[in-house]
């Protein structure tokens, strides 16, 4: 069984982004929107099944950004990724600041 999480860091301040909205984009077309908690961790993706495909997580970083730093090069961040059929855990980390952003398949 495949799941999916992620976590997001501001790497202007060292902390973790908690608050930020995100919108998780399934193979099938559906759309599930979530917030990140404190620690700026998401895993809460209601009752969706993972199966194989490709998927997008959009991170709406402007809002954030702006209140943190007072700018955002970026309105939003989507990161496209595919799934594989038992491909276990699927961790997505969003690595952020109001000029650059990065990401890479954790575990």
């Amino acid at each position: 069984m495949n799941s999916l999480s992620s976590h997001v860091l501001d790497t202007t301040s060292g902390k973790p982004a908690a608050g930020m909205k995100l919108c998780l984009t399934t193979a099938s077309g559906d759309s599930i929107e979530a917030v990140t908690d404190n620690d700026g961790r998401c895993k809460q993706w209601g009752d969706v099944e993972f199966s194989a495909g490709i998927y997008t997580l959009r991170f709406y970083c402007k809002e954030y950004l702006l209140e943190k730093h007072g700018e955002s090069f970026y309105p939003h961040v989507d990161i496209a990724f595919e799934i594989q059929e038992n491909g276990g855990h699927y961790h997505v980390p969003l690595l952020i600041s109001p000029f650059g952003f990065s990401s890479y398949r954790g575990s």
